[in-house]
């Protein structure tokens, strides 16, 4: 589609509408409709290019704008836009620029300020940094200028629209049947169980994989800073999000606000999306004080890097001895899975941990599931997730939970 043919509709359609004047979006798009039938007496296009121009129209003034089409494209799981001019996106891991571009910086912004305003949030020149949502649950992260020195930029990861279940993760081959079966077993006995992982490595996927092995007849919460999750299985479920500063610097809602109130809610496992800074320390804290089963991600490099990544972060939080620190590391979680995206840009489990205790002063941590690359076949790593000799040590969880048999198979 010619972008010079829809910024002339769009000026014709703008100079048509009476000030102030309300429309409902069927008699808009009966405007729109109209419009473009005019224009098609002189300019002939077939109708499924019409009907295209008539979508893209209306989602310029109603919706998304030319952000529309990549939305509804469920082939394209990123959205990237560096500046009015520059528009990248992701389909199946793969990097590809658009041809397309926003009319002006000006036009840029302003469906900004219609994102963040749909979900309170606040973003200008200072406070220049937000996160936000769409309705369909998409994650936004925005910059403006003169943090982003291109103009203003915008990161969109969608999400499906059903949650992917743990089959859908076996069938993609990204981990093994069995070390699925233990997982299930793990959450549903309350295992406290961390997430870890580089960015776009499945990490909010595989989370909601997991939450729904949690049991329907259990109170769930779930934090985060933009919410994502999609819990489905459990009816009892309270979703809270934080909130910034408004534009007086007053009235913003921390993580670790939140996770502090939740305790009061009478959950039986908290779920934090994903821990980044001091509120480290209060998850740690609810873990160990009868919130078991409860379920969070950070980003890593390894499971190991996760343990040092969490002494950082609760350090932050709280003025205590790095050995107290690292004390409520090892009795709060219980299992680390480690997610990475490999060179030919699947998503795969990588390793499955358990951390074991405190040894030396150290966190320790064992594989139970790891990992092997065999070969590689036309690009395509091949590989499988394989058991290791180490046996759970703390299998008393799955013996409390009426899982004597698995705990006999699986543990020490």
């Amino acid at each position: 589609m010619d972008e010079a043919t829809v910024l002339l509709l769009k000026e014709q359609i703008r100079g048509q509408l009476e000030l102030g004047s309300a429309m409902t979006d069927e008699a808009f798009r009966s405007r729109i409709e109209r419009t473009v039938f005019q224009w098609c007496r002189d300019h002939p296009m077939a109708a499924a290019e019409k009907a295209v121009l008539v979508h893209r129209l209306f989602h310029a003034f109603r919706g998304l704008d030319l952000l529309q089409p990549l939305m509804d494209d469920p082939s394209i799981t990123e959205i990237m836009i560096n500046g009015h001019e520059e528009l990248f996106v992701e389909r199946d891991g793969q990097l590809s620029r658009l041809p397309s571009a926003f009319e002006s910086k000006e036009r840029l912004e302003d469906l900004i300020q219609t994102v963040v305003a749909a979900v309170n949030r606040v973003v200008n020149e200072s406070s220049p940094i937000v996160d936000a949502r769409l309705k369909d649950g998409s994650r936004v992260h925005i910059v403006l200028p003169p943090i982003a020195l291109k103009g203003p930029t915008m990161t969109i990861r969608k999400f499906p629209e059903k949650p992917l279940l743990m089959d859908n993760l076996i069938a993609r081959e990204a981990l093994s049947e069995d070390s699925a079966v233990l997982l299930e077993a793990l959450v549903k006995a309350k295992y406290n169980i961390f997430i870890s992982g580089g960015t776009g490595s499945g990490k909010t996927t595989f989370l909601n994989a997991l939450s729904q092995f949690i049991p329907a007849d259990e109170r769930i919460v779930t934090i985060e800073d933009a919410a994502e999750l999609q819990i489905r299985s459990v009816p009892n479920l309270v979703s809270l999000e934080t909130r910034n500063a408004n534009t007086e610097g007053k009235g913003a809602i921390s993580m670790r606000e939140l996770i502090r109130a939740s305790l009061r809610m009478r959950p039986n496992r908290i779920i934090v999306g994903e821990v980044r800074g001091g509120e480290c320390i209060d998850m740690l804290q609810a873990m160990n004080t009868g919130h078991d089963g409860s379920l969070s991600t950070g980003h890593s490099n390894s499971a190991r890097d996760m343990t040092a990544r969490l002494e950082t972060m609760a350090l932050s939080g709280a003025d205590l001895p790095i050995g107290v620190i690292r004390q409520q590391i090892s009795s709060a979680i219980d299992i680390i899975v480690h997610l990475s995206r490999l060179r030919d840009r699947t998503r795969r489990v990588t390793e499955i941990c358990e951390v074991t205790g405190v040894v030396g002063g150290e966190v320790m941590i064992e594989p139970i599931y790891s990992f092997v690359e065999e070969d590689e076949y036309e690009g395509r790593v091949i590989g499988e997730l394989r058991r290791t000799a180490h046996r759970l040590q703390r299998s008393w969880k799955l013996r409390m939970a009426g899982m004597g048999a698995i705990a006999e198979r699986e543990g020490a």
